[in-house]
C-alpha cells in the first residue's frame, strides 16, 4: 500500500508516542510559543506554523438550503511536529506528520462515507507531493489540497478556499471539489485568537474562524457519473497549539453553528473520564458585528440527552443535546445518527463529527453546522 494508505495505525501511534517523549527530552521549544497578547497576521497565520507542535485546518459545511439540507460534508487536515528529526539536517527526515479526513452525510441515503490518509513532511513548503506552505494556506498530502487564494483586506472579503478531493482519489469512488468564499470577517475566538483549552494557560491554541462562508461546487457519490452541483453554506477553523489537553481531560465535545440570521455559534467542554466538565468556552456574533462575544469557562453547559451506540466501535454518543451559553440555550440535535468517523485502521483516531441542526428554545430551527465529539471510545491522544 502507498504512503497514502490506511494500514499505517500502529506505526502512527508509535511515531506519535515517540514524537512526545522526544519532545520532553531532547528541549524542544517553539520560537513563537502560542501566548496571549500575540498578533495575528493574514495571510501568514493562514499558513503552517511548524515550531508548534500541533495545527489542523478544518472546512466543513451543508449543501441546500437551511430548512431542507441534502448533503454534509468535512475536509480535515492535520499537522503534528515529530520531535524525531532534532539534530538532523537531512531534508529526508520526518519533521512532520501531515494526515487528513474526510467525509461526506448523504441524508437522502442515510449513509456517512469518510476516508483518510497520512504522510511524512521534512518542513520544506515546497517539497512535492506531501507538504504545507509557510506563507499562506496550501496544505496537500498527493491529490486532497486545500487552499486560500485572492486578496487580503481589511474587510476579509476577498479571499476564497478551495476544497478538493478529486473522485478516485479515494478508497471509494467519491470526492468534493468546493469553493468556499469568504462573506464576514474572521471571527477570532477567545482573546484576540487565544483561545483557551484548560485551567493551565499553556493548554490553549492560537483560533480562528471563518463562518458563513459562501460554498459551490460539486459532490461525486459512489455510482454517480458526473458531480452533483451543489450549493450551500460552509464554516472554517484553524487552529495551532504547543500543548493542548490537560492531563485530566479525555474529549470534547464542540459546535461551530452558521446561525439563520447571519450569524455564528460557537460552544465547546472537555471533558473528565467520569463527564463532567474541565473546562468550557465559546463565542456569540451577531449578524453584522465585528467583535463577537467571548464565552467565560462557567457560561458554558453541555447537557446530554439521547444517545447511539456504534456498530462498529461500542462508542456512545450523544447525538442530542441541550447546550446553555450566555448567548440563550439550545437544542442540538444530529441530522444523521451515524456520523462516526473510525480511523482505526489508519491514523487510529474514532471520533464523531457530522451534520446537526440548533433549535431554540422554542423548537425553531435557527441553524446548521457541525458537532465534534472526542473521547468516548478511548481517552483522545494528540501528538
Amino acid at each position: 500500500m502507498s504512503r497514502h494508505g490506511l494500514s499505517r495505525r500502529g506505526w502512527l501511534l508509535g511515531v506519535l508516542s515517540t514524537a512526545t517523549q522526544a519532545a520532553a527530552t531532547e528541549g524542544e521549544t517553539a520560537p513563537d510559543p502560542v501566548r496571549p497578547g500575540r498578533s495575528l497576521v493574514w495571510p501568514r497565520d493562514h499558513g503552517a506554523h511548524p515550531a508548534n507542535r500541533l495545527e489542523w485546518w478544518y472546512a466543513t459545511g451543508w449543501a441546500g438550503p437551511l430548512d431542507a439540507p441534502t448533503f454534509g460534508w468535512q475536509l480535515t487536515f492535520f499537522r503534528s511536529r515529530t520531535g524525531l528529526a532534532q539534530g538532523n539536517a537531512s531534508r529526508f527526515a520526518a519533521r512532520h506528520l501531515l494526515f487528513a479526513h474526510a467525509a461526506i452525510t448523504d441524508l437522502a441515503g442515510r449513509r456517512h462515507l469518510h476516508d483518510q490518509r497520512i504522510a511524512r513532511w521534512n518542513g520544506d513548503p515546497s517539497a512535492r507531493p506531501d507538504s504545507a506552505s509557510l506563507a499562506d494556506a496550501d496544505i496537500r498530502i498527493g491529490r486532497w489540497t486545500l487552499r486560500r487564494s485572492g486578496p487580503v483586506v481589511p474587510d476579509r472579503l476577498g479571499s476564497v478556499w478551495q476544497a478538493s478531493l478529486p473522485a478516485g482519489s479515494t478508497t471509494a469512488p467519491w470526492g468534493l471539489e468546493l469553493t468556499l468564499s469568504e462573506t464576514q470577517p474572521v471571527l477570532l475566538q477567545g482573546e484576540a485568537g487565544f483561545s483557551r483549552k484548560g485551567p493551565d494557560l499553556a493548554q490553549a491554541s492560537h483560533y480562528a474562524s471563518l463562518p458563513q462562508l459562501a460554498m459551490t461546487g460539486g459532490l461525486r457519490l459512489p455510482g454517480q457519473r458526473e458531480a452533483l452541483a451543489v450549493s450551500g453554506r460552509g464554516w472554517l477553523d484553524q487552529e495551532w497549539s504547543d500543548t493542548l489537553l490537560h492531563p485530566e481531560a479525555v474529549g470534547w465535545d464542540w459546535i461551530g453553528m452558521n446561525l439563520a440570521d447571519g450569524g455564528a455559534l460557537t460552544a465547546f467542554v472537555l471533558r473528565r473520564a467520569d463527564g463532567s466538565a474541565l473546562w468550557a468556552g465559546g463565542s456569540h456574533r451577531g449578524p453584522g458585528v465585528q467583535q463577537a462575544q467571548v464565552f467565560a469557562a462557567d457560561g458554558v453547559r453541555f447537557v446530554p440527552g439521547r444517545r447511539w451506540t456504534s456498530g462498529a466501535t461500542g462508542a456512545r454518543y450523544p447525538v442530542q443535546w441541550t447546550v446553555h451559553t450566555p448567548a440563550g440555550r439550545f437544542e442540538v440535535r444530529a441530522l444523521l445518527d451515524s456520523q462516526e468517523l473510525d480511523g482505526r485502521g489508519g491514523t487510529g483516531a474514532v471520533y464523531w463529527e457530522g451534520l446537526s441542526e440548533l433549535l431554540d428554545a422554542g423548537g425553531r430551527r435557527v441553524g446548521l453546522g457541525y458537532l465534534e465529539m472526542t473521547g468516548y471510545n478511548e481517552r483522545l491522544r494528540l501528538g
